[in-house]
C-alpha cells in the first residue's frame, strides 16, 4: 500500500497586532448602532411618515405554520360559501403595482400601500390567474400540513400545464403572502441556496450546532429556511457584506475574520430572500454594524439598495427583509483617485450605466444621504466605474492586508 499523505497543518491566523487601533472607530460605530436599534421602535409615529398615511400601509406578520394554514382555510371557506350561493368566487388581492409602493424616509424602506384589486373566476381575462391562485393556495396548504419546505421550482413542477412558466407561480406566491398577511418565508416555499457566510458566528440549524469559523475556506451556505436558525452567538465587531463571491473567497481564505473579528456575508450578486433575512437577524440580534463592499458602479449600488430599502416586488415584506443603515465602505468613486487606481482598471461607463446612474441618484434612499449623492455625482461626472477586484492590481491580498484595514482605521464609510 502506498504511504498515506501527511495532512497539511491547519492554517492558524491570530488577531492582528494592530487590531485595537484598526477597530477603534468600528467599536464606536458599534455602540451607536446598538443604541439606535434600542431606540428604533420609538420612532414610528405619524409625523415620521410625511405625506404617506400609515393607516393604509399593508403590514404582514411573521406567523407560525398553524396560523397560515388557518388563514388559507378561512379564504377557502369564504369561496365555498360564495360558490354554493351562486356568486362564483373572487379573490381580493393587494396591489403590488409601482403606484402603490412608497418610500418612507423614517423607516428607510419601501412599503406597500392599501390599494387592492380583484381576481374573478367568471372573468374570461382573469380566469387563468384566478385558477393559478387557487391551485397555489391548495399546494401551500398541503406543504404546511406536512411541515416541510419545498423550492419554488418544486412548486412549478407540480402543475406545469397550468403554470406554463415559473414566473407565473412565483408571482402568485407574493400575492398569496399579501392576501394571507404573512411573510413570504411563512409559506414554506423557498429559493435554492445562494448566500454564504463565514467568520465569527455560531448558531443552531434545526438543532445542529454550526460554527462558521470551522466550515472550511468557503464557509457555510445560508439555508433558505432561516426559521430553523436559533441561538445566534458571536464576538464579531461588525458584519462585512460583500457583493462579489470572488472577493468573499479572497477574504475567507485570508481568514480576515480572525485578524479583525467580523462576519463576512455574500449573496453572489443580487440577494435572495434568505440572505436578506439572515443579514437582518444578525444585525438586530447581535446589535453590530454592517459595512458594505460593492462595485463602484450603478448596479453595485442598486444591489446595496435592495439590502437596505428592499425590492419593489417584495415591498410588502420589507419590514422583515431590509437592513437599514448599511455603511458604504467601498469601493466608492472617490476611492479611485484616493487609492491611485491605475487607469486601465477604471472602466468607461456605458450609456446604460449612465442612464441607470441618473435614475439611482434620484432615488429617495440616495437623496437622504448627501455623501452618497456626492459620490454618485462624481461617478456620473467622470463616467468611470470600477470593480472591487480592480484592487488586485496592487497585489492579490491587497484588499485584506491594506485596503480594508486602512478603511476601518480611518472610519472611512458613509
Amino acid at each position: 500500500m502506498p504511504p498515506k499523505k501527511k495532512s497539511k497543518p491547519k492554517k492558524v491566523v491570530n488577531l492582528a497586532e494592530d487590531a485595537t487601533e484598526v477597530l477603534a472607530k468600528v467599536r464606536e460605530l458599534r455602540k451607536k448602532t446598538a443604541a439606535k436599534i434600542d431606540e428604533e421602535g420609538k420612532k414610528e409615529n405619524a409625523d415620521d411618515y410625511g405625506d404617506f398615511d400609515p393607516s393604509t400601509m399593508l403590514k404582514v406578520e411573521d406567523l407560525d405554520t398553524g396560523a397560515v394554514a388557518e388563514k388559507i382555510e378561512n379564504i377557502a371557506q369564504r369561496i365555498a360559501k360564495d360558490v354554493m350561493e351562486g356568486r362564483g368566487y373572487t379573490f381580493t388581492v393587494p396591489s403590488r403595482a409601482s403606484s402603490n409602493q412608497h418610500y418612507v424616509k423614517s423607516l428607510d424602506r419601501i412599503v406597500l400601500g392599501g390599494n387592492k384589486g380583484t381576481r374573478t373566476f367568471s372573468s374570461v381575462s382573469e380566469v387563468r390567474k384566478t385558477t393559478i391562485t387557487a391551485r397555489c393556495m391548495q399546494l401551500i396548504h398541503n406543504i404546511l400540513g406536512k411541515g416541510i419546505h419545498i423550492t419554488k421550482r418544486d412548486l412549478f413542477y407540480t402543475d406545469v400545464k397550468l403554470f406554463v412558466k415559473q414566473a407565473e407561480s412565483d408571482g402568485v406566491l407574493d400575492d398569496l403572502s399579501t392576501m394571507i398577511g404573512c411573510t413570504r418565508s411563512n409559506l414554506n416555499v423557498v429559493a435554492s441556496d445562494k448566500g454564504l457566510v463565514v467568520g465569527r458566528v455560531q448558531f443552531e440549524e434545526d438543532g445542529d450546532p454550526i460554527d462558521c469559523t470551522r466550515m472550511g475556506v468557503g464557509g457555510k451556505a445560508i439555508p433558505p429556511y432561516t426559521d430553523k436558525i436559533d441561538n445566534i452567538q458571536s464576538d464579531a465587531e461588525f458584519i462585512l457584506l460583500v457583493e462579489k463571491d470572488a472577493v468573499y473567497m479572497r477574504l475567507a481564505e485570508d481568514r480576515f475574520y480572525h485578524r479583525y473579528p467580523c462576519i463576512i456575508i455574500t449573496a453572489k450578486g443580487q440577494p435572495d430572500v434568505a440572505t436578506r433575512m439572515f443579514l437582518r437577524r444578525l444585525k438586530y440580534e447581535l446589535k453590530i454594524p454592517v459595512l458594505g463592499l460593492f462595485d463602484s458602479d450603478p448596479y453595485g449600488l442598486k444591489i446595496l439598495s435592495v439590502y437596505m430599502s428592499g425590492s419593489k416586488n417584495m415591498s410588502y415584506d420589507s419590514a422583515h427583509l431590509t437592513t437599514p443603515d448599511i455603511k458604504w465602505l467601498g469601493i466608492r468613486p472617490s476611492d479611485l483617485d484616493r487609492y491611485g487606481l491605475p487607469e486601465q482598471c477604471r472602466l468607461d461607463m456605458t450609456d446604460a450605466d449612465i442612464s441607470t446612474g441618473k435614475i439611482m441618484i434620484e432615488e429617495d434612499f440616495i437623496k437622504a444621504n448627501p455623501k452618497w449623492v456626492k459620490e454618485m455625482e462624481l461617478m456620473l461626472k467622470t463616467k468611470k466605474k470600477a470593480e472591487i477586484q480592480a484592487l488586485s492590481s496592487f497585489g492579490f491580498q491587497y484588499i485584506s492586508e491594506d485596503y480594508l484595514p486602512r478603511k476601518l482605521r480611518e472610519g472611512d464609510w458613509i
